[in-house]
């Protein structure tokens, strides 16, 4: 009798097929791909909700019930939700920060690190400092990166290197920060918390870091050694000239900010909130208490009311700020004046987050939809039959996120959809979620910048004026994001970068269980 319901019920179940799965990805590609390329589609929230619609009607085609359809969305949307009470919190601390001079304190300070003779590395490492402090690859690359581009103009090196390394430490922090959309999505995908994730992404991300910015350390250094690399790195002269944009730039910050090493400790209380394992939204809330505290301390005629505005609205320049100091030449002044206020105009606040948002709610419902219906599944099976080891699997959750990135060209698409290929085979392995959380991160947030048609490729290059590929194309040299999902997958088949269930690294359990078999045999 029991035989016969299991018969009866599976005779209900609609069972998609491959092409089913293969019509539906193709036409999201194609939705997309018109949307930003020939539309020009200043985003993609509606050509993925088209899509979701699409693979409703298809779902609804193989004999599925919209009621039942509904739920798979709604039980998806669930599973982003502390990732969006987490961007809520982050829209809050932002703007909050820009107000008390926490974030305008770190990049001065960052600043007074530059040096010719180290401009490459100095890039990269300022860079770095204004992604993790503000979360954002995009403003870092339309403000600092600006700037340091006109820098380098001026020091006869070539723009192309420059916005590698403006990109390298741009996706730095949009990579680890935990103000980062992606940081925050990444782990929701997997099943963990943001604080793991970053955790977890310390060694193979510092590795890959300490490469990179070697790397850029070393140009200027061998640049007469290798022949005609001195033509490639410098396309002017000797390469060596005046630091008058960065210090004028400084000098701006300081115009309009209270600058005070003080005004580090709030980044101090969120990091050490992530040593201490605190659950993400408390660490980061404390993060926007102390930051609320040294506003008022701080910066002069700063309000209770002001902190309110600015975690709702965000932080915004007064009107008529003009750029006071006279150590610099009125070209400088003006420039600078412009970099001031595309890096800290119009930053943060929960209503910045609305965008982010939503796109994450229409992609889960596309990926709910997806995944619940089995067409997902079909689609990927026989990719999965290569599935053998730890490494494996992390090589093809990275191989399955940047052809997503070429297909489907945005990286929160290639996220979602590398979270819901793969997370059953890492489960079924017993690896830590943040292994998973780690790869995504590691190639749809990183090589998003290297497709040309992807959202993130077409922004870097539209602000930055630097073309991708080709002759004077900034992708070669940026090392970060192409060295970082290589050196993972090395790392994953190490037993670096992936972890058992308990978060122990494979290549330690490996190292401990030898020393205990040592023990046994004496």
């Amino acid at each position: 009798m029991d035989e016969k319901k299991e018969v009866v019920k599976t005779k209900r179940t609609p069972q998609p097929k491959f092409w089913h799965a293969l019509v539906v990805l193709v036409i999201t590609v194609g939705i997309i791909a018109y949307s930003l390329i020939i539309a020009k589609s200043d985003s993609v929230h509606v050509a993925l909700f088209l899509a979701t619609c699409v693979a409703v009607l298809m779902s609804l085609a193989i004999g599925f019930k919209w009621s039942h359809l509904e739920q798979l969305m709604i039980e998806s949307i669930k599973k982003s939700l502390q990732s969006i009470m987490i961007l809520l919190v982050i829209g809050m601390l932002t703007g909050v920060w820009m107000l008390s001079g926490v974030v305008p304190s770190m990049i001065y300070y960052g600043l007074q690190i530059m040096r010719p003779s180290f401009f490459l590395a100095a890039v990269m490492i300022i860079c770095s400092i204004c992604s993790v402090a503000t979360g954002s690859s995009w403003s870092t690359a339309a403000s600092m990166g600006i700037a340091f581009l006109g820098i380098s103009h001026g020091l006869g090196i070539n723009p192309a290197i420059t916005a590698g390394a403006i990109i390298s430490g741009a996706y730095f922090g949009d990579k680890l920060s935990p103000l980062s959309d992606t940081t925050n999505l990444a782990p929701a995908m997997a099943g963990t918390d943001v604080m793991t994730h970053v955790k977890f992404m310390l060694i193979p991300t510092g590795i890959t870091y300490a490469f990179t910015l070697a790397a850029f350390a070393l140009m200027p250094l061998v640049a007469n050694w290798i022949p005609g690399f001195h033509s490639v790195l410098y396309s002017g002269n000797a390469g060596i000239g005046d630091m008058s944009s960065a210090k004028a730039l400084g000098e701006a910050i300081k115009d309009n900010f209270t600058i005070s090493p003080l005004l580090l400790l709030p980044p101090l209380v969120v990091i050490v909130a992530i040593a201490l394992k605190l659950p993400a939204i408390p660490g980061i809330t404390l993060g926007v208490f102390a930051g609320a505290v040294m506003g008022l301390i701080f910066q002069k005629g700063c309000t209770v009311g002001d902190i309110l505005n600015v975690s709702f609205g965000g932080y915004a320049l007064k009107e008529g700020y003009v750029f006071t100091s006279a150590a610099y030449s009125e070209d400088i002044r003006g420039g600078v004046t412009d970099a001031v206020w595309a890096l800290l105009d119009g930053r943060g606040g929960i209503s910045s987050m609305g965008d982010t948002i939503s796109l994450v709610l229409i992609a889960m419902m596309y990926g709910g939809v997806m995944e619940g219906t089995g067409m997902l599944a079909k689609f990927v099976g026989w990719v999965k039959k290569f599935v053998k080891t730890p490494g494996s699997v992390v090589a093809l959750t990275e191989g399955t996120c940047i052809f997503s990135n070429v297909a489907m060209p945005d990286q929160y698409v290639s996220i979602v959809v590398g979270g819901r290929m793969y997370g059953e085979d890492y489960e079924k392995m017993e690896l830590y979620p943040a292994a998973l959380s780690n790869a995504l991160e590691s190639s749809a947030t990183i090589t998003s910048a290297l497709v040309p048609w992807n959202t993130c490729g077409a922004y870097m290059t539209k602000t930055l004026g630097v073309p991708i590929w080709g002759l004077g194309g900034y992708g070669p040299w940026a090392i970060f994001n192409w060295l970082m999902p290589i050196m993972n997958v090395i790392l994953a088949y190490m037993g670096i970068s992936v972890a058992d269930k308990n978060g122990v690294r494979l290549r330690k359990k490996k190292r401990l269980a030898k020393k205990a078999q040592m023990r046994q045999k004496h």
